[in-house]
């Protein structure tokens, strides 16, 4: 078997030469390498183009890079090589196509060489420099998603995880074919001084914790959205006050980037790290839907915040978390986001309540309470009247499904992949069932049990006052559609990512499925004998409830990712076109459509003649349900992904700006 692993080689340079200077093109490094030229120098030494002697047939080239130890102190520049010469033997372990491969490393007294592939292609930096205008989106979506594949395998690196600490557009090839390459893994980074805390990397694309001295996947991720933000506007980081990416928004600077796009990128730049993409592989998902023409801007789907629990427990085996208690109330006195509608009137918030971290959820309304989940890990519940807060139960991830209720209880699911089951009153856990992937299933009770789905592609039946398992269906993939039940029937309808919908009894036998082209997200709405459901091929169907036969079905401009509601013979749903759809729910025509400034992702509401729902624009709406004539919209400071919960005369929903708002109608 191949050893890979990099030979110490302590003979000297067959040519000599002085402290600091480069070789020459003359030279030959251990009577193999013959020096052709310089390809770049950098701070810390040189690196060359050279010929590989040993295969004096053929012209093999590879790359020399150099690095100059100039420590004063011996010990220090033992500790320096040593260093070097470990992450080159765990370089070297690594076999990926976007990696250059490691042939030798040379030690001599004031320098270290490493001898690798050598790459014939332009560094992204010098693209950028050569391309008149912008770089197309969809050639930068190409690199990033190659460079999130590379970032997985060294993140997931064994023995040792890889971090490569300074992407930057420099550090990145395009070769011949193509493809990326990284280019420069940094190995005499960070051990010039020896010293905690040493910056790694380049300042402009550095995370703000490198700056500290740690570094971790979650810094590459971080370098990775630099990248793609300097690829995008040309907007030099390096040259810019740190971390101030929010101070040049992408689509200012460039509009032909996709919402989407962006909205990626900005996840990947959160200041803090356990906000931004939980891995490489997930950032990729998210890119990959947005090729795909499948994302959800902002969506949970493919920004996992926790890594998942793979040791289930029962629920008798798991510790009780408590609920958190905070002194002081955190509701915030309504800002004047007033915004008028037709007729003159203005709409200004009953109460605005400030979380940390956005809502993409519907908040549940219960009693004389409000319960929302948000993505800092956290159920929060403050009164309905005036925003308060009450409590808040912390989980171990965070929360894109909306919470439900029964009696006295709520019931949510978590990124963590568990289903907590609270008091309502004081938030006490009652129980927990864990499933082997994340749940962004809303849960839906029925005959004293609650029925959801999980990514570990099983729909699962759980007992209410047990906490545990009545039986699971197994789909092919994850099921983030929130079933719907026909009690009477005994029958349960649902959608998967892979596009397959479900009708199933309630002891989970198969009666008929559907597929879809694409992903089934949205959850169904059931109304005169037909299911109505929304896929990301664009599409809206009308199903015929017992048999799956499809009666209809009508395509909007992009995916359909928003639930129907349904009133008076018409269906309510959104569109990642920015448009809100009336269709009729006997034949699937277009009643009207209310054009919005960006996706909706949003499921609509329907309260006394009216329908409700927020866009990713920023606004909250409110139409007419008879014709689709705006009434007023309210502006919050992110996108409205939520979906609203109206009762009593007034709205309720979050927003990625942190806040839950009241509104009245």
């Amino acid at each position: 078997m191949t050893d890979f692993r990099t030979r110490q080689i302590t003979s000297a340079l067959s040519s000599g030469q002085q402290v600091g200077a480069t070789l020459r093109a003359s030279s030959v490094l251990q009577d193999r390498y013959a020096v052709i030229g310089i390809l770049g120098v950098g701070g810390m030494g040189a690196v060359y183009k050279a010929r590989d002697l040993r295969f004096p047939n053929v012209t093999k080239l590879v790359a020399v890079k150099e690095m100059i130890n100039l420590a004063p102190d011996p010990s220090l520049r033992q500790m320096i090589i040593r260093n070097f010469e470990r992450e080159a033997n765990l370089l070297a372990t690594v076999n990926h196509p976007s990696i250059p491969k490691i042939y030798d490393l040379i030690n001599r007294e004031d320098r270290s060489y490493l001898v690798m592939e050598y790459i014939e292609g332009k560094d992204l930096e010098a693209v950028l420099n050569d391309t008149p205008g912008f770089l197309p989106e969809p050639q930068v979506l190409t690199w990033a998603i190659q460079l999130c594949d590379v970032l997985t395998y060294i993140h997931s690196h064994e023995p040792e995880p890889i971090v490569f600490r300074d992407m930057k557009p420099s550090n990145v090839m395009i070769d011949q074919h193509e493809n990326v390459r990284l280019i420069d893994f940094g190995i005499a980074k960070g051990f010039q001084s020896g010293q905690k805390g040493t910056m790694i990397g380049t300042e402009g694309y550095s995370p703000p914790e490198q700056y500290r001295g740690e570094a971790g996947p979650a810094g590459d991720i971080y370098a990775l959205g630099a990248t793609l933000h300097h690829l995008l506007t040309k907007r030099d980081p390096r040259i810019e006050p740190p971390f101030s990416f929010s101070d040049r928004p992408i689509r200012k600077l460039n509009p032909a980037v996709t919402p989407e796009f962006e909205i990626a990128i900005n996840t990947s730049l959160a200041y803090s790290p356990t906000d931004r993409f939980q891995s490489a592989k997930l950032m990729k998902e998210a890119l990959l839907a947005i090729r795909h023409g499948t994302a959800r801007p902002a969506t949970p789907d493919v920004v996992q915040r926790t890594a998942l629990l793979t040791n289930p427990l029962s629920p008798g085996d798991r510790p009780a978390a408590m609920p958190i208690a905070m002194p002081t109330p955190i509701a915030v006195a309504p800002e004047d986001k007033s915004v008028s509608a037709p007729g003159g009137a203005s709409i200004v918030p009953l109460w605005v309540f400030k979380c940390e971290d956005e809502m993409r959820g519907q908040p549940l309304v219960a009693g004389k309470h409000i319960h929302v989940g948000v993505y800092d890990n956290n159920v929060y519940t403050v009164t309905r009247a005036e925003g308060k807060f009450v409590w808040k139960y912390a989980a171990q991830g965070g929360f894109a499904a909306s919470p439900v209720a029964e009696g006295q209880n709520i019931y949510i699911g978590s990124e963590d992949g568990k289903l907590y089951a609270l008091t309502g009153e004081s938030g006490r856990l009652i129980w927990t069932y864990e499933t082997s992937g994340p749940i962004r299933c809303t849960a839906r009770i029925s005959q004293g049990h609650i029925f959801f789905g999980s990514d570990d592609s099983h729909l699962h039946a759980v007992n209410l006052q047990s906490g545990r398992r009545a039986w699971r269906f197994e789909a092919v993939a994850p099921i983030r559609s929130r079933p719907a039940i026909v009690e009477k029937d005994s029958r349960v309808y649902f959608g998967c990512e892979a596009g397959e919908f479900y009708a199933v009894d309630f002891s989970s036998s198969l009666k008929w499925r559907f597929r879809a082209k694409r992903a089934i997200t949205a959850s169904p709405a059931l109304t005169e004998g037909l299911v109505i459901v929304g896929s990301s091929d664009c599409s809206v169907y009308g199903l015929e409830a017992n048999s799956g036969w499809a009666v209809w079905k009508t395509r909007t401009n992009k995916p359909v990712v928003s639930s129907p509601a349904i009133s008076d013979k018409a269906a309510y749903v959104g569109s990642a076109d920015g448009n809100m759809y009336a269709f009729d729910v006997r034949s699937g025509r277009v009643l009207w459509k209310f054009e919005t400034g960006d996706q909706v992702a949003s499921s609509p509401a329907v309260y006394k003649g009216a329908i409700y729902f927020g866009s990713v624009d920023g606004y909250v709406y409110c139409v007419e349900a008879a014709t689709g004539k705006l009434r007023w919209k309210f502006k919050t400071d992110g996108p409205v992904i939520s979906s609203p919960s109206v009762v009593d005369d007034a709205v309720y929903i979050g927003s990625a700006d942190r806040n839950l708002y009241a509104l009245p109608i």
